[in-house]
């Protein structure tokens, strides 16, 4: 049985902007927690304690979280990969630090103990598979009777819709087909044309990908629906509570207040009172609330202020925002540019880290505003913003 893991945590993820342009796409936080504490904990749960952890982009924020938060029962080294050059690239930089056989998992993807249970008694070389609904996103495999045959990477007419997920057992013979290559999948496609067998194994577990920023909502969305009831702050009278909700420690929901689950809500928050937190919601720490509002199926992350009379739903409301009060921000179809991508979803308002909104701001369905912006009272927002974007 494999006893090592490789992380790979040192990518941006560019599509997910503004939310990972001052921290890597695996430390976006998911139920409360980093993408990357869900991926340690599967590989501690079957029993995989030596974890190589590839940093790289923002590394400061993973070694800060792993200081604070010290995940227990796994011995964590972490390597640096300076320069972003790929997935084989990174990994070539743990070679020598690899014992033996090794399982190679991506640090930003939301992975589950039992998806991995089957796949680390498979054995190198191998990789993991899942059928999808959206192919052609990834890297699609190509296989016969169990045995890879070819990976293509996103191809517009996807030969099948079973994909890669980044997930591999290797031995140490990989790093003989490394040279050159950047990215794993062209290592695999060397290694076959060379005569060496890649077995895949293909999983129905939890394996979500965060590529867009309303992305974030559904991987929310399905952690939340693990979540137990927890109790930790102080519950005032008449506070309605339906459903799984937790509460972190230090946290006071104020009277008239109604919770409905699956919820979670950070440590040190003071909610309310009047306030209606429903599903599926996800609350940071030192988060404050002020009456009669509303927040469905959303994410608010550390230290965000939220006045009085706001409407929110399905929305991402990045760390450290203060909200005066009477934001209107309602899901809606919307057409959303990401880069030389159109796309049409239901989804609220995406709003950056560090910004600050006046009273009465509407915010139309697929606004993404960027990072430590100004937004001056009664203003519409729409559109995309920039970073410390000023709109008076």
């Amino acid at each position: 049985m494999i006893k090592q893991a490789v992380i790979l945590a040192a990518g941006e993820g560019q599509r997910l902007r503004p939310f990972t342009v001052s921290k890597p796409k695996a430390m976006l936080a998911i139920a409360g927690r980093p993408m990357l504490s869900y991926v340690i904990e599967a590989l501690a749960k079957n029993g995989i304690h030596q974890i190589i952890l590839v940093v790289g982009y923002r590394k400061e924020q993973v070694l800060d979280w792993l200081s604070l938060s010290e995940p227990s029962g796994v011995e964590i080294t972490c390597v640096t990969q300076a320069n972003q050059l790929g997935s084989a690239h990174a990994l070539a930089q743990v070679e020598p630090f690899v014992n033996d056989d090794f399982l190679v998992l991506p640090g930003d993807k939301l992975i589950e103990a039992a998806t991995i249970a089957m796949f680390i008694n498979d054995g190198p070389q191998a990789v993991m598979a899942k059928r999808v609904d959206n192919p052609g996103r990834y890297g699609v495999l190509t296989t016969e009777k169990g045995i890879l045959k070819a990976i293509t990477e996103k191809p517009k007419d996807p030969p099948s819709n079973i994909i890669n997920t980044s997930v591999y057992a290797f031995s140490k013979k990989v790093f003989e087909f490394i040279g050159p290559e950047l990215d794993i999948p062209d290592v695999l496609n060397k290694m076959i044309s060379e005569g060496v067998v890649i077995s895949t194994c293909e999983t129905e577990g939890v394996w979500l990908d965060a590529v867009y920023p309303w992305d974030i909502l559904s991987l929310n969305s399905v952690v939340l629906q693990r979540l137990g009831t927890s109790l930790g702050g102080q519950v005032e009278a008449l506070v309605a509570i339906k459903g799984p909700v937790s509460i972190g420690k230090g946290t006071i929901i104020r009277s008239n207040s109604y919770l409905a689950g699956p919820l979670v809500i950070g440590e040190n928050c003071d909610i309310g009172p009047n306030v209606c937190l429903a599903a599926a919601t996800s609350i940071g720490n030192n988060v404050a609330i002020s009456p009669f509002s509303e927040i469905t199926n959303s994410v608010i992350g550390h230290d965000v202020t939220i006045g009085s009379g706001c409407l929110v739903q399905d929305s991402v409301i990045d760390q450290g925002c203060n909200i005066r009060g009477h934001l209107i921000a309602c899901s809606g179809n919307a057409e959303v540019d990401i880069g030389d991508e159109r796309h049409r979803v239901t989804v609220g308002a995406m709003l950056g880290e560090g910004c600050t909104l006046d009273y009465g701001v509407v915010a139309e369905p697929g606004v993404i505003l960027g990072n430590h912006s100004q937004i001056q009272a009664m203003r519409l927002l729409k559109g995309r913003l920039p970073d410390r974007s000023l709109v008076l």
